[in-house]
């Protein structure tokens, strides 16, 4: 029986893992089968990082988008597999470049084997995730990752650019959440819709949704750097602060400060000062820095919600939109 109730219902979280849960299965146990390799570190390593879990959420959006625009198969869950890969490779390099020591509450890689190996294992999974592409031999399919995957090394390095760099305003901040974040939730959007063998038009759609949830969650993501529960939120609280990275809260408390406390907060960001949390949370408080960032992010998640509008109603449609509301609703 469907649950969708009318038109623009959206599905909560559990009702969407239980609709996505026959894909999610079966992508899972392509990764694991993808991951094996007779080399035993790789295996350790991937395995450590693929199991601490996570929503998955990007390869659930690959098999969601596949669903809202047509039925799914094989091709779907390899491609969802493939975006998987991917996000993991980055998440091992992000640790080392951020010397991150945790994540998902558990020990990063990096910290349990060192930095080393896990950027090596970082590129063995970046390499499986081309195999899997070439293995489907769609040109088009190539393309649009390829291009991703580009832009998410650009992002990287912009990002390490703005490290400890007080100046760095919001333009520049969103440049960075485009190509870190968001086009890998619009590649895997794009994709299953393209794998579903729907127009160009309903192809661009899911690509805007993706790109626009990326950006919604991404932005939520740095407000629950400063506001969620450590344990919940599966990393240290203040490690963007830490690694001198002015995120979307404090971007706005500096250029709505008084100049000393403005004074004060860039040169935070410049050494990196996690000490001076609670001066930082005071002055991003005072400027309502948390309120103005969870506004940009909902902002983003109901243009995302837009981008859906005209398409057939179905489950997977309101899964779509229950994940766009979900992104800024999250308390980790």
């Amino acid at each position: 029986m469907s649950v969708v109730e009318s038109p623009r219902s959206a599905l909560a979280l559990p009702q969407i893992q239980s609709l996505a849960a026959g894909d999610m299965a079966a992508i899972d146990a392509l990764i694991r089968r993808r991951l094996a390799s007779d080399v035993v570190l790789i295996n350790q390593i991937a395995d450590h990082i693929v199991s601490a879990g996570g929503k998955r959420l990007r390869p659930m959006l690959v098999a969601l988008a596949g669903r809202a625009t047509g039925p799914v198969g094989p091709e779907h869950h390899q491609l969802a597999a493939i975006v998987e890969f991917i996000h993991t490779s980055t998440l091992l390099h992000d640790d080392v470049v951020d010397e991150s020591d945790l994540r998902r509450g558990r020990s990063t890689a990096n910290a349990l084997w060192g930095n080393a190996p896990s950027v090596l294992v970082g590129d063995f999974l970046y390499s499986r995730s081309f195999q899997l592409m070439v293995e489907l031999d769609r040109m088009d399919v190539m393309r649009i990752l390829a291009d991703t995957t580009n832009r998410i090394a650009e992002g990287e390095v912009l990002q390490l650019l703005h490290v400890h760099n007080p100046d760095t305003d919001e333009a520049a901040y969103l440049r960075v959440i485009e190509r870190k974040t968001a086009v890998l939730f619009a590649a895997g959007t794009q994709l299953g819709a393209l794998a579903s063998q729907v127009d160009a038009a309903t192809q661009q759609r899911l690509y805007d949704y993706g790109m626009n949830l990326g950006y919604a969650f991404q932005i939520a993501d740095d407000v629950l750097d400063y506001t969620a529960d450590a344990a919940d939120l599966g990393k240290n609280l203040g490690d963007d602060l830490a690694e001198g990275k002015a995120t979307l809260p404090l971007i706005h408390a500096i250029r709505h400060s008084d100049a000393a406390t403005a004074g004060r907060l860039r040169v935070i960001v410049q050494e990196g000062d996690a000490t001076a949390m609670p001066d930082v949370l005071a002055a991003i408080r005072a400027t309502g820095g948390l309120e103005y960032s969870q506004q940009r992010a909902r902002d983003y998640a109901d243009a995302a919600e837009r981008c859906l509008d005209g398409l057939p109603e179905n489950d997977a449609l309101a899964a779509l939109r229950g994940l766009a509301r979900y992104a800024v609703e999250r308390s980790h």
